[in-house]
């Protein structure tokens, strides 16, 4: 409805109408002290994953001391500060937020997860950027996007809408939480294998004979691997393995693109945010993407510099026509034959290459 009360104004496709955000959506702005907060949930910008409309983490009131803002459960927050980050939540539980997010409500006859939705989509994040105020910090302008006009259906169907968008939301978490659980049971063989050698060891032990299959090692994999193990500078090998660096197994790309040249562009974003939250990159136009960019190119790995005592790699697929770029905090690996990108996947997850990696940040040998 209009800020008057009245109804929305031009029908569009019969039941449809034409609204402005200011008169679907109100700013809640009830402050609290962090002091008489207790053990209430406190979410800040840092919580909020960039772009990938999901909730990393939270803390509590006893962490921070400033004035915050009070939100319900559902209630939609939007990140103001630099808003080409696109940090919008629904939120699942009630606490308080940092004053540089926006606690958003809907009118009478929005539905919430409409409003979520609407929020989310680029078209209104760059509204947000347009008429965003500052430039080191810039922040989003409520009184500038309250003229922003949406395409608002009748409550029944908004409700249908945000029902099967919240659908493919849960598809898309439990579909990482399946890939997550195969990627450890993958991770778990190639330690066995390549790692800790428990095939070479059965083999050398008698545990493991010709036509037999035990866990992690079928039958039709015996001859692969050898009968004994051999001492190298690195320890106990399988006999006739080789000892080699990590640059004579992979090349390093360091292509590099300027998106915001392209600003009506779709990308492919590979960021360290996206990573944390559910290892899938985002989509995002080019004039939300401020800062030089790696390229991503066709199989490869992106292997994290930033932080090296939280390891990140991460096995990312492109399409051969897809613009897809990432922080250039990763590095863009490709193998280099014989070897498989998978290869170099599950190596730098192993705990024995993420402590030398850790072991040249620091100096120490």
């Amino acid at each position: 409805m209009a800020t008057d009360g009245s109804t929305i104004d031009k029908p569009i496709n019969g039941e449809w109408r034409t609204a402005k955000f200011g008169d679907c959506a109100r700013l809640v702005t009830d402050r609290v002290s962090p002091q008489t907060a207790g053990d209430t949930p406190y979410i800040g910008l840092e919580h909020i994953g960039e772009s990938t409309l999901s909730l990393i983490g939270h803390g509590t009131a006893q962490d921070v001391t400033s004035t915050k803002t009070l939100f319900k459960r559902k209630d939609i927050l939007f990140g103001k500060l630099r808003p080409y980050f696109r940090k919008v939540i629904a939120a699942p539980f009630g606490g308080i937020c940092s004053t540089d997010i926006w606690v958003v409500r809907p009118k009478e006859g929005v539905d919430a997860g409409f409003l979520f939705y609407t929020m989310a989509t680029l078209d209104f994040v760059e509204r947000a950027v347009r008429g965003s105020n500052g430039t080191r910090m810039p922040r989003a302008s409520w009184d500038f996007l309250s003229e922003y006009e949406l395409s608002l259906p009748p409550l029944p169907t908004q409700r249908a809408i945000s029902r099967v968008l919240g659908a493919f939301d849960d598809k898309i978490a439990l579909n990482a939480e399946m890939n997550a659980t195969l990627d450890a049971m993958a991770q778990a063989l190639f330690r066995s294998w390549f790692v800790d050698f428990e095939p070479v060891r059965a083999k050398q032990e008698g545990r493991w004979r010709r036509g037999e299959t035990l866990p992690g090692m079928p039958a039709a994999l015996y001859d692969i691997f050898p009968a004994e193990l051999t001492s190298t500078e690195l320890g106990d090998v399988p006999a006739g393995w080789g000892v080699c660096a990590f640059g004579d197994i992979v090349s390093q790309s360091l292509d590099k693109e300027k998106p915001f040249e392209s600003p009506d562009a779709m990308f492919s974003h590979f960021s360290i945010p996206a990573y944390t939250a559910n290892k899938m990159p985002t989509m995002d136009k080019g004039s939300t993407i401020k800062s030089v960019k790696s390229i991503v190119k066709l199989d490869t790995v992106l292997l994290s510099r930033l932080n090296p005592q939280i390891p990140r790699v991460w096995l990312v697929d492109v399409a051969a026509d897809e613009r897809a770029v990432c922080s250039t905090e990763f590095m863009v690996l490709s193998a280099k034959a014989p070897f498989r990108r998978n290869y170099i996947y599950f190596l730098g997850q192993t705990e024995r290459f993420h402590a030398q990696v850790q072991s040249i940040v620091t100096g120490v040998l």
